[in-house]
């Protein structure tokens, strides 16, 4: 079945809830070298290569209504250990892979996709599976 749905431009955000918002924040910040676009006692948000957002969520603190200015935004909160994923170049894995050994990280999975592309796998301070994928793990139609 054919949906004629309008056109989606890609996933401007990708939410991820944690235990500690400080700690969590300094491995995005410190070792990832994501960029800062907001935080407060609650939320950290970064950009993440000029198009796409990463949210950090402080579990539980998003699970009430919030009122804004501009209208109003629903309840949402998870839990237990999410996987995404940061698109990086083929050439560029090597480097990740350094950086994050360099700064203490364990590298707890490799992948070579049938498709040709790489992923290198670790987790973050809240045990989140967070993934370094090249280009070629998937096809599209």
């Amino acid at each position: 079945m054919t949906i004629n749905a309008p056109p989606l431009h890609g996933i401007l955000e990708t939410a991820l809830y944690v235990a500690d918002l400080g700690a969590a924040a300094a491995f995005y910040i410190d070792v990832v070298g994501l960029p800062v676009l907001y935080r407060d006692e609650r939320l950290a948000a970064f950009g993440v290569g000029g198009r796409d957002v990463l949210l950090l969520f402080l579990g539980g603190a998003s699970s009430q209504e919030m009122h804004l200015p501009g209208g109003t935004i629903p309840p949402h909160d998870g839990a237990g250990r999410i996987h995404m994923a940061f698109a990086v170049g083929a050439d560029d894995l090597a480097a990740w892979e350094t950086r994050l050994t360099d700064a203490g990280v364990a590298i707890v999975g490799r992948t070579a996709w049938p498709s040709g592309g790489h992923s290198l796998y670790v987790r973050d301070p809240d045990g989140h599976l967070i993934e370094f994928a090249t280009p070629g793990i998937w096809t599209f139609p």
